[in-house]
Order: structure tokens, then C-alpha cells, then sequence
């Protein structure tokens, strides 16, 4: 299936696919790819030999293709229809903070996740939140905390990692002393020493599995919380670059196959590591670029799979951290004005085809909305907005100026100003005091 070629076909190089996104009517605004007259040129084209993937494969674009002529006919009435309906989304967002339907009764054990996913879109959507839903966010995180420490899905469910990087990230979303007082630093800190293992890997909570997801989490929330110490982080990056596929994407463990959601993982590990060296650029770069469809223009979360929106994070939010690495070792790869990635298509996919009629975004056409998809969906249009290295700016905001999201943090996944409040208030505190036995931090 030529869909696996994204925009990276072999004849191209970075430097040509990074610029894709230029406009040749030099309007950023009102240019919309999918409405040119070739674009059906696109579609995937599976040779003759069909396969179920390849089916399912049609199916997306035929609804692609749908909501493309409804695009065309609005456009001949409101050359500005392409919008964010900002207000729907919040409206879904807020009902949800206050009252979840049954339906969700099965992510009981990920409650803090409920919260982080609808505060980060609010924040995100440049929404103030209340000081009543504040101090009730607060309450119940505050209930999910275990005595020993760390955070479960719920009230008296046991410590999981998780669930402690949500309800860190959603307590530093709120931006206030009381939401960060909740954190028990030292009964943190001695969880994760807990979870670590002598080959730097995490286990998932106590007994369970090791993955690269683990590391992730406890790599975030201690640099959030300013519990990093060199107890915590020995070997586990010479772990992380293990998990680095002969593709160039990064598998759950050694030797797995190469998935968005662990891409990000390992390599946002890799840089708050400060280990980026330990890797291979080249593959990963050409993998990343290869995820990205031709004719949906959002991104997949493995070779031969269909579009997903939440990969527009998952896969889109690792160019920044892999940008600033390629502009260490090999500053010709990059760009001082754009991604490495194509920001337009990315930013038509979601807003053409992922928002649903009443609020919230979805999968992709023909999928039901939720709180997941609507989190990492804007989490990846903001990373399509904004490019920003080294005080260089440049915003690329398609359709009205009120598009516009927030910034959001490329590492932790909450906005620029919530990390960077959250990350100030903790390091102004005293390194908790935690017994750093051997038999703790190099535990099987």
C-alpha cells in the first residue's frame, strides 16, 4: 500500500518534504490541499491485489472523500468556514467534568486520566477553569492518591504509573499551591525508586509488566515534581535506545514492533535523559515522516495501519523533541521556520474530519467522540500551529486567526505555562528525604 509512504516518497528528501506545506497561492489561511484539482491522485492504490487492510483502507478515504465536497459547498458560501467550533468542544469538555455517563462506567480505573484528558483541551482551548471545578479536581485527585505513594485510577485502587503521570499533569494544570501541595514528594519518590528496575526499565505498578511507557512516566512526573535524581535514572537510557526498531520507531520493549504511542515515550525519555546521542536519528526521522497518510494528512500509529487522530500527538509531538536534536548534530535536516512534518495536512485532517457536530473530536469519519481523541487531537493541532526553537516563532494558524490553540509542551503534554509554573514551584523545595538503599533502586 503506497498509503505507508506518507509524504516522505523515496525520491524526496527531509529537507523537500519539511517545506511541503508552502502555499503556491501564498495565502496560509484560505488554501486548502485537499480542494485542489488533482487531489484524488492521492488515494491509495493497493495494485490489484486487494487485502482486508487495503479495504478498510478505502472505506477511510471514501468518507475523507465525503466530507471534502461538503467542504467544497460550504466554501462557495463562507470562504471562512474551515473553523475550530471551540465553543462545542468546551461545552462536551465541561459537561464531562461534571458528570460522566454510564457508558464510561469501564474507565473507572482511569479516572485521573478522565481529568487530565478534559483539563488539558480546556487549557489548551485558552479557557480559564473555575475555581469550583479547581478545588473539586483537587478533592478527588487527592482521594486517588495511595498512602505509600504514587497515584491509582481511583479512590483505594492501588499505585500505578499511569495514572500518577495524569494526576501530576492535571494538578499542575491547575496552577495553584493547593494542587500542588497534594503531591506527597517523598512517598513519590519512593514509589518510583520502587517500580525501577537494575536494567533502568519501569514496571508499570508493583508486580506488573515493564515497559516503555513506565519510563516515561516516571521520567515526567519526577522532572515535573523535582524528584529526579541519578538513583532513579541509572542505565535506563541505554534501556530506552534498545527499544529502537531496525524501522527506526521505538517497540513497547526490546525487540517489538515500532508503535507511535512508544515512539513518543522513548524518545521524550531520550531527551529529558539528555541521551539523544544513543539513537538513530536517520530511521527515526524517515519513519516518523513515512506515518504521515497522503490523502488523509493525519497520522498513522504503525506501518499499514489506518489514520488516527490521537497520533497527530503521538506521532506529530515527537518532531519538536527530534528536531532539537537534528539541530545539534546535523542542523542541515532542519529548518528555522517548520517542522519536519506537514503541518497544513495535519491541521485539514483534524479540522475537516475529526470534529464532531456536537463537541469533541473523534478517531476518524465514521467514529464516536471521546475524551481521549479530543485531548490528543488538539494536543497534536497545536504542535501543527506552533513552531518554536530557540526564541524563533512562527506560528501557521489555517482558517481564522481564532483557530489558534495554546502551546502545548512537546515533552509533558500539558501547556508551556502550566509546565512552566509547575516545574519553578517544586524546584524552589527541599529534595525530599527518601533512604536510598541499593535493594531499593536496583530491585527486581
Amino acid at each position: 500500500m503506497d498509503s505507508c509512504d506518507g509524504f516522505s516518497a523515496k525520491k524526496r528528501t527531509y529537507k523537500e518534504v519539511s517545506c511541503q506545506h508552502n502555499d503556491p497561492n501564498g495565502d496560509s489561511q484560505t488554501f486548502i490541499r485537499c480542494l485542489t484539482q488533482d487531489f484524488d491522485d492521492q488515494r491509495c492504490q493497493d495494485d490489484g491485489f486487494e487485502t482486508a487492510t487495503s479495504i478498510d483502507q478505502a472505506e477511510v478515504e471514501d468518507n475523507i472523500k465525503r466530507n471534502i465536497e461538503v467542504l467544497r459547498c460550504n466554501r462557495e458560501i463562507d470562504p471562512q468556514c474551515l473553523i475550530m467550533h471551540k465553543e462545542l468542544h468546551l461545552k462536551y469538555l465541561k459537561k464531562g467534568l461534571q458528570n460522566l455517563p454510564s457508558s464510561l462506567e469501564i474507565l473507572d480505573c482511569s479516572r485521573p486520566w478522565l481529568c487530565y484528558w478534559m483539563l488539558h483541551s480546556i487549557e489548551i482551548l485558552k479557557e480559564d477553569i473555575s475555581e469550583e471545578t479547581k478545588s473539586k479536581v483537587i478533592g478527588f485527585l487527592s482521594s486517588c492518591q495511595h498512602p505509600d505513594g504514587g497515584f491509582g485510577g481511583g479512590p483505594g485502587q492501588e499505585a500505578h504509573l499511569a495514572p500518577t503521570y495524569a494526576a501530576v499533569n492535571a494538578l499542575c494544570i491547575l496552577r495553584c499551591e493547593e494542587a500542588y501541595n497534594v503531591i506527597n514528594r517523598e512517598k513519590l519518590l519512593e514509589f518510583l525508586l520502587r517500580l525501577r528496575k537494575i536494567d533502568g526499565s519501569f514496571k508499570l505498578h508493583e508486580g506488573s509488566e515493564t515497559d516503555i511507557r513506565g519510563v516515561y512516566c516516571a521520567l515526567s512526573v519526577a522532572m515535573l515534581t523535582s524528584v529526579w535524581c541519578d538513583e532513579l535514572i541509572k542505565n535506563t537510557a541505554h534501556w530506552v535506545s534498545r527499544c529502537q526498531t531496525y524501522e527506526g520507531g521505538f517497540g513497547g520493549v526490546p525487540d517489538m514492533e515500532a508503535h507511535g504511542g512508544y515512539t513518543f515515550c522513548g524518545l521524550a525519555s531520550l531527551v529529558l535523559l539528555q541521551e539523544g546521542k544513543l539513537i538513530n536519528h536517520h530511521r527515526l526521522l524517515r519513519w516518523l515522516v513515512n506515518r504521515q497518510t497522503k490523502f488523509e494528512g493525519g497520522f498513522q500509529g504503525r506501518t499499514n495501519k489506518l489514520v488516527d487522530s490521537c497520533y497527530s500527538f503521538w506521532q506529530g509531538g515527537c518532531f519538536p523533541l527530534l528536531h532539537r536534536l537534528l539541530a545539534k548534530t546535523e542542523p542541515d535536516l532542519t529548518t528555522c521556520s517548520n517542522w519536519l512534518f506537514h503541518q497544513r495536512a495535519l491541521q485539514e485532517y483534524l479540522l475537516i474530519h475529526c470534529q464532531a457536530p456536537h463537541g469533541g473530536l473523534i478517531d476518524k469519519p465514521g467514529k464516536s467522540k471521546d475524551y481521549y481523541h479530543t485531548c490528543y487531537a488538539l494536543s497534536g493541532l497545536s504542535v501543527a500551529q506552533h513552531f518554536n526553537y530557540k526564541r524563533k516563532v512562527v506560528d501557521f494558524i489555517l482558517g481564522p486567526d481564532d483557530n489558534e490553540l495554546l502551546y502545548t509542551h512537546p515533552i509533558y503534554n500539558i501547556c508551556v505555562p502550566s509546565a512552566v509554573k509547575a516545574i519553578n514551584y517544586f524546584q524552589g523545595l527541599p529534595f525530599p528525604k527518601v533512604q536510598l538503599a541499593k535493594d531499593d533502586t536496583d530491585s527486581d
